[in-house]
């Protein structure tokens, strides 16, 4: 065995055990009871998709773990925001208002997650206007909320085609939040500079330059990608070391992390280098990392090495070399 085989066949024991990826690769099982209320809407997207018009209105909602809002009150309100704006940046559009579903012991418990709440909401530009707020007599308190938003040409999930270059873009101009695998380059960057990043991918899709894509969740890029190829009923394969990645960091956390700001996109290999300009005039890093296959699998490339990744937690995990 090489070493590039080696190092990929770690890579993918680390990524077949890892709990966020697993939750990635059933995702459909949370969401296929409500198929048949959906309507002509399909479901996977990172939003609801609504035709409204010659646009779309684009309907997200995120909802925090407890044990989140338990260890990082101020931050899961923050990112209660960021995350949903993020939902609807990678389908093209631009937010138009949040609200919030808050329930807590007390309205003085719940002072560090309003927080966190109103500091995105400030530093994105994007208002708090209205939701719910229950007073308990007791437990802990729980956090979700919603975002509105407006696409004027709409990038799904659904949409890759075989032969696409993909394309992952990041913001690697951040850090860790403490010792989660979440890479935060929003809290302290300017509100200016975060609105401008956020356009950026509203603007791609108008250009046309993009056929699909999705944010970059829990489960990171390999999750992120296994959801894009269920709903595009196509394969890929993935070049990890290609990946856009700060120098200091160790590839088996990056693979696994959950960015204020990445995104993994589907693109005509004629249009990679224009829209890889598009993220670098705003210094963000995006490389082509990989490209959309027929084969209705995930393919992981490591150096010259090639192996594939299980999508289904029944296949065989360990790495079988190409």
């Amino acid at each position: 065995m090489t070493s590039d085989e080696a190092t990929l066949a770690r890579l993918i024991a680390f990524l077949s055990a890892s709990a966020s990826v697993k939750e990635k690769l059933r995702i459909r099982t949370a969401y296929e009871p409500a198929q048949e209320l959906a309507g002509a809407t399909r479901l996977g997207d990172d939003c609801a998709a609504i035709r409204d018009g010659d646009g779309w209105l684009l309907f997200a909602a995120e909802g925090m773990l407890p044990s989140f809002v338990a260890d990082d009150p101020w931050f899961a309100g923050y990112s209660a925001v960021m995350v949903n704006l993020s939902d609807v940046a990678s389908m093209g559009g631009r937010p138009l208002a949040i609200v919030d579903v808050l329930w807590a012991p007390g309205l003085h418990q719940s002072s560090e997650i309003w927080g966190g709440l109103s500091a995105s909401s400030k530093a994105y530009g994007v208002p708090i206007v209205g939701g719910h707020t229950t007073v308990t007599k007791g437990g802990s308190p729980f956090l979700a909320a919603a975002v509105l938003g407006k696409a004027n040409r709409l990038m799904t999930s659904f949409d890759a085609k075989v032969g696409d270059d993909l394309l992952v873009a990041v913001d690697l101009r951040g850090a860790w939040r403490g010792e989660k695998p979440f890479w935060n380059a929003s809290v302290s960057a300017p509100p200016e500079r975060l609105r401008a990043d956020l356009n950026l991918l509203p603007a791609l899709v108008e250009n046309g330059w993009c056929r699909a894509g999705k944010d970059i969740s829990n489960g990171g890029i390999v999750g992120t990608l296994a959801m894009l190829l269920d709903c595009s009923s196509a394969g890929a394969e993935l070049w990890v070391d290609q990946l856009p990645r700060p120098r200091e960091v160790e590839l088996e956390r990056w693979l696994i992390s959950f960015p204020s700001f990445g995104y993994l996109l589907s693109v005509p290999p004629e249009n990679s280098e224009r829209v890889i300009a598009h993220f670098a005039s705003r210094e963000i890093s995006c490389a082509t990392a990989g490209r959309i296959n027929s084969d209705r699998a995930l393919l992981l490339g490591y150096g010259a090495a090639r192996a594939l990744f299980p999508l289904s937690e029944a296949s065989d995990p360990h790495a079988r070399s190409l």
